[in-house]
């Protein structure tokens, strides 16, 4: 969706106007915070909220190592992960570790990747309506994003002298949604699926397997390797990739990319 608005030359901010402007109904948003300097501890925030250290309108709290499937609209293969509130209410919120999550998706070593956390706001209906009010109001993502979770939910030190209400906030947490940060993109950064995309899995995912098999070949004297390729039949995404590969940028806006779900290859 960014790469056609980025081609006409749009942002979501005119998007979600010309939304509203149509009478549009705004179902679902979401807002999303990478963490890329590692300061969420989601394992740190999940003991603090089971030890009470946490103040929020949330009633409901639920937790996942991320190895088990856990229904479709929660997370998979993500490592810790720490939902506040329900998933069924209009207003939830779920930090979970984004690195695990690539490392088991793509491959990509945890150490190496970019992302290491992401800390989620997800609305739906009226929350989301509101939510896209004051994002048109302001044109400032980060203010939207951190004004919601500044208003829900704050994680605190435990001091027993004190009402809890009083406690000092967590520094960790103090540092996440301070003001000393750059202003935080709605965007997301497209990930169109391309030619260097499909050499990247092939060259992580499957190379190694090439390897053996031709090895398997050279000693057996067999053609193992060379009938499945001549076997293999592209699918539609393979097809259009080899279109995108020669054709203008002006003919790539308008082609539709397939849809299968049946994964990269």
């Amino acid at each position: 969706m960014e790469s056609y608005l980025l081609a006409q030359e749009r942002s979501w901010y005119d998007f979600m106007l010309d939304c509203l402007t149509a009478s549009g109904k705004m179902k679902r948003l979401d807002l999303a915070i990478n963490d890329k300097a590692g300061i969420l501890d989601i394992p740190k925030l999940k003991e603090k909220y089971k030890a009470g250290e946490c103040i929020s309108y949330f009633r409901m709290q639920k937790d996942y190592s991320g190895t088990e499937k856990c229904g479709s609209d929660l997370p998979k293969n993500t490592g810790e992960t720490l939902y506040l509130g329900s998933t069924s209410s209009e207003l939830y919120m779920c930090a979970y570790q984004k690195n695990y999550e690539q490392y088991v998706k793509n491959g990509i070593e945890v150490e190496d990747t970019e992302i290491k956390n992401r800390f989620e706001i997800r609305m739906k209906n009226e929350r989301a309506y509101y939510a896209v009010v004051d994002l048109l109001t302001y044109r400032d993502a980060e203010r939207t994003a951190f004004s919601i979770i500044n208003h829900y939910v704050r994680f605190v030190d435990r001091e027993d002298d004190k009402p809890k209400s009083q406690w000092k906030t967590n520094d960790d947490w103090a540092w996440f949604v301070g003001e000393n940060r750059e202003p935080i993109r709605l965007t997301t950064k497209p990930e169109p699926y391309t030619l260097q995309k499909a050499l990247h899995w092939l060259q992580r995912q499957v190379a190694p397997t090439i390897k053996m098999v031709q090895a398997l070949d050279r000693e057996n004297h067999t053609t193992i390797l060379k009938d499945m390729i001549e076997q293999a039949e592209l699918k539609g995404k393979h097809k259009h990739l080899l279109q995108l590969e020669k054709s203008t940028i002006e003919e790539r806006i308008d082609t539709a990319v397939p849809q299968e779900n049946d994964g990269i290859f």
